[in-house]
């Protein structure tokens, strides 16, 4: 008993405790054993009741489930949370219960496992130090809370305690912090980049973004007329004018101001040419005469170059593309035209570089980590999710056994031929063919679908709904026949069963036509048709594992999601309200006034769609100190998470080529073997026909031919004399076969001559020298040229120098490494196919351009060939190694591209079979004056309004694949969405978020676009990286 008091040594595997320990030492690497704390607490040994129950608790797992579920009950309560209203009483019980508990718990870890001075201590551990991070800022928040200073954003970061107790999130994390230090250097540098333009622009711009065109003289005084001190366009500061002072070169004056408009009509009077007593249309916008420096920025002042803060904000704005026209063109209008050169610099540099550098580190370092800490094979969340309820639904069937009795058994063994029998055509791939026809024609019987169609339309598809669905329900009913419990073993078949399952739900209770939407999840079942296609299918099996391993990573985006709404709710809940030009109050609808809109703004801004306004916005109604959160948002979600599931999809496509060539030599093997059986199976009936052949000459077709070779021999010797002919023919062309034109032979001083020539150096510079000035001159052309002028005489006699320079660079590639025939002739290489017919085709242009001299002339439509210039820059690619690498990995990414278009087609069709079940007809509104009282198309009609329908619609496919392709380019989803959101019914007047429901739809296809994207990402990705490695074996 003494050694045990001293000390309790627990090994890593085994027992209860060693989980415990499991769980406590993610800090240490101990590989053997780990050790308790023998006294704790000023004397508390282990052998004490206390310290046994509290390990006992701490060792168990119901701890940490409690735990998970208080943190799931604090979510609730935080998503209870209202910021308009006050705060209710059972939210606050449940606060303090939920503190009392997690405050609880870590005295229980602290008991039994001791604070601080072991391996194995509360305070080893770094999510421990978290939790009590959290613990006392709740304590802080309390305190304050005394003195009236509400803060609560440590309530904001209770829920961060669910990553340390699921395992999955845990180790994501971990992963995720094991890359901050090479991906601090990037964010350090990417920091430093944005800081450098931000300083220029401050230097160049600094308060010409206020510049506003005021009244040259005291207008209003004068003449008694109401008008601004200074020109506001009619979108008011969303759009204002701002002009250059004359010692700038500004692309707008204040003379470019419009003039005045008095109901609809342009005004061009002045005031001294108006008629006194004459309602005259005076134009007073022409007074605005004097460009100044006035008192507002552009954007509600969020849009300036004022001071480092602001510059810094509207350079990152123009990092993540959003909004950065507009800034650019703002700086345009009061500085130079020349200023696009510095907003181009920043894209590239902070866009095209820094943003793919970092998505870079990210991915490559999250492999790398995850390969090192896992060391294994990782099973997805949701394969895990499945591989158990798999598991438990076995463990049902075992238990629910019983043994059969004796009529059970008589009956079964009556039963059996007939179900073998009915097992054999269920699994026959005829079978399969005609279930996959029926289910094709019910995929285009729902693509015909369309607003507006006819009634005898609409009755056909509803009959050929019911033939379908007895069809599948024929189906469903053999296979469950035929394999039982079996049946349910394939999700396919699962997913089968509840379509059957709803589709008569639907047709018998004739149930609301919403359910009819699940009629297009039918299309999901020709996923089996990639059997036939194995590229496509290895591309599937690719967006299949990533899905699985993202699971994690979805889970922990949502995480994300979730707490930066909470915090958004914290900071800018009711806050987004503005009043319209009617005096109308307008709620924004991006907005933290909920937990529901606060999540859908917060998952915009990580898709960077509008995210600027927002912004703008936050900056007006708080302080411009906002920008934290919304610069937060990005570089956490976007730039960090988002680019992990990259990381994943790289990963997935390398292991599917490690993978790939085991299952290559299998089936290379394969069919060497069926090659060979195939060839053998040729000879023998070759061998075995070659014996009735010579019988075959008794046949009379044999016995005619026979004769007529007899009778003619001069015949036969004529063709024996030209084949002859033909072989000598063949036997010198190969012996020339290195000669050049079969006239130059490799030692011929000409050919060595030409050798030489295209072999050195100033060569290749020389004619890469005239391929700029070619682009130069091409650059050049303009519609607008005099044909009789100097200029238009010198490009075209440059365009002739131009060609015969490029001819005689063939001409001696050609003498001097042969045209067609031989291993390293001109042909053999496409760069040098691509540069001989971009010659050639230069010739026939300007032979054409010679031989037709009339406008009537039929040779003057082939002029077009003169746009085949246009290519001649593509001649620099072979000439700059790592840009002729690129390109060939660009090509030969084309086939597996087009898998990754085919599977997007099959998602886009999918998703467009929905949205028109969805959406149809319901994408319409009515556009007139007043039409607040307006509800339907029949009250917009009365009213002399118009009935109009928007510009992206789901009325049909084409239309809904249309919407969709632009929610894909992530430019206009929110309003699509929007849209949606609104839809009432068919030819009802929208109302604002009728149904928030179809959030689902819009949320599920943008979260389905990242894969997708990714997914072409990867694919670049790994051939870039096997024809790099093509490259170094050449080399």
């Amino acid at each position: 008993m003494t050694d045990f008091e001293v000390v309790l040594t627990i090994p890593d595997r085994g027992d209860r405790k060693s989980k415990c320990l499991s769980k406590e030492k993610e800090q240490s690497h101990t590989p053997q054993q780990s050790v308790l704390a023998p006294e704790v607490c000023f004397g508390l040994k282990q052998t004490r009741r206390l310290r046994k129950w509290c390990l006992k608790i701490t060792c168990g797992p119901w701890l940490d489930y409690f735990s998970i579920l208080m943190v799931l009950l604090n979510c609730v309560t935080l998503g209870m949370y209202v910021p308009c209203g006050q705060k209710r009483f059972n939210t606050e019980v449940l606060d303090g219960f939920i503190f009392a508990y997690f405050t609880l718990e870590m005295v229980i870890r602290m008991v039994a496992l001791g604070v601080f001075g072991c391996k194995g201590s509360y305070f080893s551990n770094n999510w421990n130090k978290f939790d009590v991070f959290i613990i006392f800022g709740e304590v802080l928040d309390y305190f304050l809370e005394l003195f009236s200073i509400h803060i609560q954003l440590c309530q904001v970061l209770r829920p961060m305690r669910l990553i340390r107790r699921v395992t999955s999130l845990r180790n994501l994390v971990t992963i995720l912090l094991d890359t901050m230090p090479m991906l601090a250097n990037v964010l350090i540098l990417y920091v430093f980049v944005i800081h450098i333009f931000s300083v220029v622009g401050v230097q160049l711009w600094a308060g010409q973004l206020r510049n506003r065109c005021f009244l040259g003289e005291d207008i209003p005084k004068k003449y008694n007329v109401s008008l601004s001190p200074y020109f506001v366009s009619k979108y008011g500061e969303k759009s204002p004018f701002i002009c250059s002072n004359d010692n700038k070169y500004g692309m707008r004056r204040c003379h470019d101001v419009p003039p005045y408009s008095k109901d609809g009509k342009i005004c061009s009077l002045a005031v001294n040419e108006a008629v006194a007593g004459t309602n005259s249309c005076v134009n007073w916008n022409m007074y605005y005469n004097v460009c100044r420096t006035g008192d507002h920025n552009p954007h509600m002042g969020a849009t300036n170059f004022d001071n480092i803060g602001y510059a810094l904000i509207a350079i990152f704005q123009v990092v993540t593309l959003e909004g950065w026209t507009e800034i650019m063109f703002y700086v345009m209008d009061a500085h130079s035209f020349w200023s696009l050169v510095f907003f181009i610099l920043v894209t590239i540099m902070g866009s095209f570089i820094m943003m793919n550098v970092c998505a870079v580190v990210i991915a490559t370092q999250f492999s790398e980590n995850m390969d090192r800490e896992t060391g294994k094979k990782r099973v997805g969340a949701i394969a895990q999710i499945c591989n158990k309820l798999i598991s438990w639904w076995r463990r049902i069937r075992l238990c629910n056994k019983v043994h059969p009795s004796d009529s059970d058994t008589a009956l079964g063994q009556a039963w059996m031929p007939f179900k073998r029998k009915l097992e054999r055509t269920v699994k026959s791939k005829r079978f399969d063919q005609v279930i996959m026809f029926a289910v094709f024609l019910s995929i285009v019987t729902i693509a015909v679908e369309h607003h507006g169609q006819p009634m005898a339309l609409t009755h056909m598809l509803h009959i050929s709904n019911i033939i379908f669905t007895l069809i599948f329900l024929v189906e469903m009913a053999l296979k469950l026949l035929a394999l039982s419990w079996g049946y349910f073993r394939d999700r396919n078949n699962i997913f089968d069963f509840a379509i059957v399952i709803i589709s008569l739900w639907e047709i018998i209770a004739k149930a609301d036509g919403r359910l009819s939407v699940l009629r297009a999840f039918r299309l999901l079942r020709f996923v089996r048709l990639v059997h036939f296609l194995p590229y496509l299918k290895r591309q599937l099996l690719v967006l299949k594992r990533t899905i699985e391993e993202a699971g994690s990573l979805c889970v922990l985006l949502l995480f994300v999601t979730f707490i930066f709404s909470l915090m958004g709710m914290q900071l800018f809940g009711c806050t987004f309200t503005f009043e319209s030009h009617n005096g109308h109050t307008i709620d924004d609808r991006k907005n933290f006034d909920s937990l529901l809109w606060s999540m859908v703004t917060v998952f915009q801004i990580l898709t960077q769609e509008d995210w600027n306004l927002v912004l703008y916005n936050a900056m007006a109604a708080t302080s411009p100190w906002a920008a934290f959160y919304f610069v937060a948002i990005i570089v956490i979600g976007k730039h960090v998470i988002l680019n992990v599931l990259v990381g994943i999809v790289v990963e997935s496509f390398q292991a599917r080529r490690c993978l790939s060539p085991d299952e290559s030599t299998s089936f290379t093997s394969t069919s060497l073997s069926s090659e060979n059986d195939r060839s053998l199976t040729d000879s023998g009936k070759t061998n075995g026909s070659s014996g009735p052949s010579h019988d075959s000459s008794l046949s009379p077709c044999g016995s005619s031919q026979s004769t007529a070779m007899d009778s003619k021999p001069t015949d036969t010797g004529k063709d024996n004399r030209y084949l002859n002919w033909i072989q000598k023919v063949l036997h010198w062309c190969k012996q020339r076969e290195d000669w050049s034109f079969y006239m130059l032979s490799p030692q011929n001083r000409f050919r060595i001559f030409c050798q030489r020539v295209i072999s050195h150096k100033m060569f290749d510079h020389v004619v890469l020298l005239f391929i700029l000035l070619s682009c130069v001159t091409i650059a050049m052309e303009r519609p607008g040229i005099d044909p009789e002028s100097t200029e238009r005489w010198i490009l075209n006699m440059s365009r002739y120098v131009f060609s015969a320079v490029f001819l005689v660079e063939m001409l001696f590639k050609v003498l001097a490494l042969g045209l067609v025939f031989g291993e390293e002739t001109y042909c053999r290489s496409s760069w040098n196919i691509m540069d001989g017919s971009l010659v050639v085709l230069s010739l026939v242009h300007i032979v054409v351009s010679l031989v037709s001299t009339g406008k009537d002339n039929i040779l003057g439509m082939l002029k077009v060939l003169r746009l085949l210039r246009t290519l001649r820059p593509l001649r620099v690619i072979k000439r700059a190694p790592k840009l002729k690498l690129a390109v060939e990995a660009l090509i030969a990414s084309v086939k597996p591209i087009g898998n990754i278009v085919l599977i997007s087609c099959a998602f886009f069709f999918f998703f467009g079979i929905l949205g028109v079940q969805l959406f149809k007809g319901k994408f319409y509104y009515c556009e007139g004056q007043n039409t607040r009282n307006i509800t339907s198309k029949t009250d917009c009609l009365s009213a002399n309004y118009r009935w109009v329908r928007k510009k992206y619609n789901f009325d049909n496919l084409p239309q809904a694949l249309m919407a969709l392709f632009v929610m894909y380019s992530k430019d206009g989803w929110v309003n699509i969405m929007y849209d949606g959101l609104d839809a009432v019914g068919v030819d009802k007047q929208p109302m604002r978020n009728y149904n928030e429901w179809m959030l689902i739809f819009f949320i599920s296809f943008m979260i389905m676009s990242f894969f997708l994207l990714d997914m072409f990402i990867g694919v670049m990705v790994e051939t870039f990286h096997q024809c790099q490695q093509g490259a170094e074996t050449r080399g």
